[in-house]
């Protein structure tokens, strides 16, 4: 089983190969801090399992899981994040990620979650099903950020968090028109008007 970690941080990814490195028959656990260091690895070697921090500096998370399943579908792809929230979850399985857990998982959890999607099959943990189960039995109706592509979605989020267009467009690689030709097209798909209405929007949906 050949394994590549994705994370921006050295201390978590030097923690997941300590873990890793406990499960049977793995032949290589490859690491890598960015998106595009992820993409450019996948390039050179065929991986098994990917483990895919949701947060990234250079895109997201997300937007590299589309990318990946895109390019190498019959890689597996288990996303790791700090959010618990049933909407990143439920875009990132939508997108095609093999499972989602949150990086205060035991560790136990983890080689559980590595060893079935290594088989084929798909992981989430206990708490989260049931906390996906009654936000779907609850809330039946699309949101309005359901209709964002990752991109869109990704822009969204760093808008919310007070980020700059200059701020947004130096970690994404793109210039500020483009940032905000984004925002124009999130705010008019969602009936926003102001960047106001926009974090208190991902507030109440405990996007942040």
């Amino acid at each position: 089983m050949k394994i590549l970690i994705c994370d921006d941080h050295k201390i978590v990814r030097d923690g997941l190969r300590q873990i890793l490195q406990q499960l049977h028959g793995v032949s290589l656990i490859a690491e890598a801090g960015d998106g595009n260091e992820t993409l450019i690895l996948l390039k050179k070697e065929i991986f098994d399992i990917v483990l895919l921090d949701i947060s990234l500096p250079d895109r997201s998370g997300l937007e590299v899981l589309q990318s990946v399943k895109a390019k190498w579908p019959s890689t597996n792809v288990l996303m790791l994040s700090m959010h618990p929230q049933e909407q990143y979850a439920i875009r990132a399985i939508k997108l095609g990620a093999s499972g989602y857990l949150t990086k205060d998982t035991a560790s136990e959890e983890l080689l559980i979650a590595v060893k079935r999607v290594s088989e084929g099959g798909k992981y989430i943990s206990q708490s989260l099903a049931e906390n996906l189960a009654i936000h779907l039995d609850k809330d039946k109706h699309q949101h309005k950020h359901d209709v964002l592509s990752v991109r869109e979605f990704d822009i969204m989020i760093r808008l919310a968090n007070g980020k700059s267009l200059q701020e947004i467009g130096n970690e994404l690689f793109i210039s500020n028109k483009t940032v905000s030709t984004y925002r124009s097209r999130i705010m008019g798909k969602m009936a926003l008007n102001k960047n106001t209405e926009l974090t208190r929007y991902c507030m109440e949906s405990s996007l942040i």
